[in-house]
Order: C-alpha cells, then structure tokens, then sequence
C-alpha cells in the first residue's frame, strides 16, 4: 500500500464495518507524535460497540474507528518532543485528558469530564495504519520487550489500576471473579503487588487451569446456588478463614457481585472491575455490618501505565502466554467474531502492510 494512506476499520453502525482510507493525522502540537500503529488487542467494550451501537451514555452516532489497545513504531515527532524520536517502539495510551480540571489536577484524570479516548464516540480509536498521540502518552518499550507486549500494556494498566484500588498489600488474600484477560492480569498484578493467596473464580474449567498455570494460587469454580452458599464454600475450599482480604469482580455478573460481598472478612476491601447491568440487586446489610471498603475501577490513571510497562518488561507480569492469536489487519472482523464466541484469551491484530 502506498505511504500516504491511512488504512482504517471502521464501524459504520452496529454490525457493519468497513475498511476506509481516511487521511493521515499531521502534527498540529508541537508535542504530537504520529504513530504506525504495528498491533492492536480487541477488548470487549470493542466488540460491544460492534455489536450494539453503545456503552452506557456512549452511543455511535457517525462512523468510528475501532480499537484502543495498541502499541507501534514512531514515525513522525513535534518540534517540541525530546523523549522520542522515529523509529522508537511505543505502548499507546489512548485516553487524552483536558488536564485543567480538578479531577486532572488532582492526579485522576482517568475521571475528566473531557476524556477524549480512543473508540469511545465520538473519537475515533487505533486501528489505522497511523494515530497521532501527546508524547507523554506514548511510552516507549524497554529493550528486548516487544511491540506484542506493548498492545498488553493497556489491558494490564486497568488491572494495575484495580488492585491499587484494592490496596492489596504483602501477605494478603484476594479472589478474583472471572478468568479473562483483565481477571487474569488482576491475578498475576495482586501476585507482583504481594498477595499471597489468589483465587480465581470462573465457570469454565478450562480458564481456570489456566488461571492455577497462569498467577492464581487456588481456583473455585461457581455454580448454581445462592451467594451465601457459594461465598461459603468458596472461603471453606480455599481456606480463606474469616474471609478474603480482598475481592475483584471482573465479571459485572450479579451473582458473582453478590458472592464477593458475602466472601469478604469484615473491614475487607471490594473493587468492581467488570461491566454488567446498568442495576443489581446487592447486599447492602452484609457490605454495612462488614463496614466494607467499596470501590469502582475506570481506566486507569496517574502512573498506572508507566507501572505496567515496568511489569511486563521486567517479567513480574508476563502477558505472551495470553497472546492466543494474531490476525492480519484484513481479517479484522474475524478477529472480533472469534473475541465474541470467546475463543481464546487475547487475539491480537497486525498493523496495516507496506
């Protein structure tokens, strides 16, 4: 393909994607810095736009590009940019902040109003041959660390952001609900951060060997029963005494939220990482006679990307083992079929050719 293109898969309304050649992104700050975009890892707020249109308040209104969790080469630098230069291997955050307001200001910019993130409408994503980005939300790769690796680092970032919202210490217990990408990076973050018991929790006995292979020290498999029952022998099997230092859905299912409530020691700490109904029924009398700790997880914030770098490269994270498949760019949609029928744990597409 010629250099001047910027090849695109773009979501047109739910259901229908096509491929566009849209124009390349020029350096408008001198701060910019216009990346080739080299792989891209399909998250499922991705396929949930492919499928239905919107998120929530996020609805796709005009044509978007798909995709925000990317990594690739540096191809064109601003004036002003000293830390990079072209040629470099960059993780891509793909949130811009406004970075005047309180929540900015206050380090929690994952929580500005005016959020510009990428394949949330109406800004376009990353999966395009070229994507222009602020230098300091390009970070470069270690040596030896691969552009592979760097399309992980957006998904470990949001589990580096939940287990500093749990607090996880040294020494602490933790059960994760679900065995997917983010449920298994919480699990193998919570291992990096300290914590010595670590349940993963899952229906499918096949990630769950993975999650014991993976970072887990002990796996429950749910079943049908009420959340006290669950809960019950979830803290017997796993010998969690008292209960769990610490719990993570990851799941957004209710039945999961409602047995993490009812796992919990007293004065334990709860962290809500999956997207489920906009609306639960949940156990408010065992949250207050526990004087639980609850807390969501957005995104993620202040250093919590430069950490997941540090992590991946330096091995306390490992993240190729999640890596079960790579399409070309050209077989995009399969890629997102293949996410949606839940075929393996992380498939990643390649960049645009030359």
């Amino acid at each position: 393909m010629a250099t001047d293109q910027n090849l695109s898969f773009v979501l047109q309304k739910p259901g229908e994607v096509k491929y566009e050649d849209r124009p390349i992104p020029k350096i408008a700050n001198p701060y910019d810095v216009i990346v080739n975009v080299k792989y891209t890892g399909i998250c499922g707020s991705d396929v949930h736009y492919w499928q239905h249109g919107s998120i929530g308040a996020f609805v796709v209104r005009a044509p978007m590009v798909l995709g925000h969790e990317s990594a690739g080469v540096v191809h064109q630098v601003g004036s002003a940019v000293q830390s990079l230069k072209p040629g470099d291997h960059v993780a891509m955050e793909p949130g811009i902040p406004c970075r005047r307001c309180m929540r900015c200001k206050a380090g929690q910019y994952n929580l500005c109003a005016d959020m510009a993130f990428a394949a949330t409408p109406p800004f376009d994503g990353t999966l395009a041959k070229f994507y222009r980005l602020p230098e300091d939300f390009c970070y470069k790769l270690p040596e030896g660390m691969s552009l592979e690796e760097g399309a992980l680092v957006e998904p470990t970032s949001v589990a580096v952001h939940v287990v500093r919202q749990a607090g996880i210490r040294p020494g602490q217990s933790v059960v994760v609900w679900g065995a997917g990408p983010v449920g298994l990076l919480c699990c193998a973050v919570a291992r990096a951060f300290g914590a010595s018991k670590i349940v993963s929790v899952d229906i499918n006995e096949e990630r769950l060997q993975f999650a014991r292979k993976y970072a887990a020290t002990h796996t429950f498999r749910a079943q049908r029963e009420s959340a006290n029952e669950s809960a019950a022998r979830l803290v017997k099997e796993c010998e969690l005494e008292l209960g769990a230092d610490a719990a993570i859905d990851a799941t957004g299912a209710e039945p999961c939220i409602q047995t993490a409530i009812h796992a919990l020691r007293v004065g334990g700490t709860y962290v809500q990482a999956g997207m489920g109904k906009p609306e639960i029924t949940w156990p408010i009398g065992a949250m207050c006679a526990k004087e639980l700790n609850v807390k969501g997880s957005f995104r993620y914030s202040s250093g919590d990307y430069q950490l997941a770098v540090v992590m991946i490269s330096n091995g306390s994270v490992p993240v190729k083992e999640l890596i079960t498949g790579k399409v070309p760019f050209g077989s995009a949609e399969k890629a997102f079929q293949d996410v949606k029928e839940g075929k393996g744990i992380k498939t990643l597409i390649e960049g645009v050719q030359d």
